[in-house]
């Protein structure tokens, strides 16, 4: 079952989601919860901009950064190349949606500085290239048109630290996993406000960090969906699993609409939001691994349909114990001729093992991976007996192995 990625452990039972993998049981909650071209309105913005550099970066200048090449798509569109060197780039990489403690990247970003960067220098050494974070809407927008300069600066900040520890970003945007984080006003709109103000969040974004190489791509958003039928007013959200709300309707009504011609042309706003103010970084939706064009269960995204609005195909799918070739036969409809990167995964349904099995036969269709990073070492995963911990471990073992197979190396 995909409907959330929340998951919860009590007693030896993992229960999940689909829409966003939200992490470890945690405490006694037993729950897994989950550029620079912005317009700077006075002298003490800016100074506040220029004391949060110093304070990252001692130099503060392009001579104390690490430099990394920008990443493109490579000839003949099969994966991705840097921009200098023409080295081949095959992402291998985290989400990290969360810390070990369950709170969303927002939630401590800013009071606690340090830990992020603990975990981003952690995946780093786990031989990670790639991190996707999950950017929540109403965290970056106080109103459809005024962007929250704070949480900008701090993005801008944690685009900094990439660069330095040489991590490639995926910033997917647009979250309302908590519900007391969605403004009023945005569920108030119809959908071309609300459309309206998702492109201005994109615009801003991208203005923001579109001088940074480390921005590997723009995900436009996690798992949309175009409802089959009419919806109430207001209701842009899926019903919450754990009191979160992963899944988005980009939609109420289809007014005799195509679905696919609905997700294209919502597809196509937000690209054009982005390529306003950044024609170079590429861009993709995260999509269900039930959007493909089959009878049953389907998300509207179709993935032949949406893919000349987008530079690659990323899907998240989570293979089952004695299924991988379904797996893998379900991974061959999203190629489609476009780079296609696996980019949620994990051994949810199956062992670390298998998972690692599932890679190894998906490898001629898949240019890239994202899988799941916590925020708890191998050193401290060991530490624990539990179950959860002992899976998690093992599975992170088999990534820092495999991690050298998605070297740079030069290009054919």
């Amino acid at each position: 079952m995909r409907c959330n990625h929340d998951y919860v452990w009590e007693t030896g039972v993992f229960v999940v989601g689909c829409a966003l993998l939200v992490g470890l049981l945690s405490g006694a909650e037993g729950l897994f919860p989950q550029g620079k071209g912005m317009e700077i309105g006075n002298l003490e913005t800016a100074l506040q901009d220029r004391r949060v550099r110093e304070a990252d970066d001692p130099e503060a200048g392009e001579a104390g950064r690490v430099k990394l090449e920008h990443v493109q798509l490579a000839e003949g569109a099969h994966g991705f190349a840097l921009s200098e060197s023409r080295s081949a780039f095959r992402p291998w990489g985290f989400n990290y949606d969360h810390d070990e403690r369950g709170r969303l990247l927002e939630d401590y970003w800013e009071k606690e500085w340090d830990k992020v960067e603990q975990d981003f220098a952690e995946m780093r050494a786990l031989g990670a290239n790639c991190v996707r974070i999950h950017l929540q809407f109403g965290k970056f927008m106080d109103g459809p048109d005024q962007p929250n300069q704070a949480a900008l600066r701090q993005l801008e900040r944690l685009m900094r630290l990439a660069e330095q520890q040489q991590l490639y970003v995926d910033l997917t945007g647009l979250g309302c996993y908590h519900k007391q984080d969605i403004p009023a006003w945005y569920d108030a709109l119809d959908e071309s406000g609300r459309w309206t103000a998702q492109s201005r969040f994109w615009k801003t974004v991208a203005e923001r960090v579109a001088h940074s190489p480390a921005v590997f791509c723009y995900d436009l958003m996690n798992e949309p969906v175009v409802p089959a039928g009419p919806r109430e007013r207001g209701a842009w959200l899926a019903p919450p699993f754990a009191g979160k709300h992963f899944v988005q309707f980009i939609s109420l009504d289809q007014k005799r609409r195509d679905r696919v011609d609905i997700a294209r042309a919502w597809v196509h706003h937000m690209v054009q939001a982005i390529r306003r103010v950044d024609r170079r970084h590429l861009i993709t939706v995260g999509l269900v691994d039930w959007s493909l064009d089959r009878p049953g269960l389907t998300s509207g995204f179709v993935p032949q349909k949406i893919v000349p609005e987008l530079d690659f195909v990323a899907v998240h799918l989570y293979p089952r114990t004695g299924k991988l070739d379904p797996a893998v036969e379900t991974l061959r409809g999203f190629a489609v001729g476009k780079p296609l990167v696996v980019e949620e995964s994990f051994p949810l349904w199956c062992t670390a093992e298998e998972l690692e099995q599932f890679v190894e036969k998906a490898e001629p269709l898949v240019a890239g991976w994202f899988f799941f990073y916590w925020g708890r070492t191998l050193e401290e995963l060991a530490q624990d007996r539990d179950i959860s911990s002992t899976i998690l471990r093992s599975w992170l073992e088999r990534f820092r192995k495999r991690a050298k197979l998605y070297a740079l190396r030069p290009a054919s």
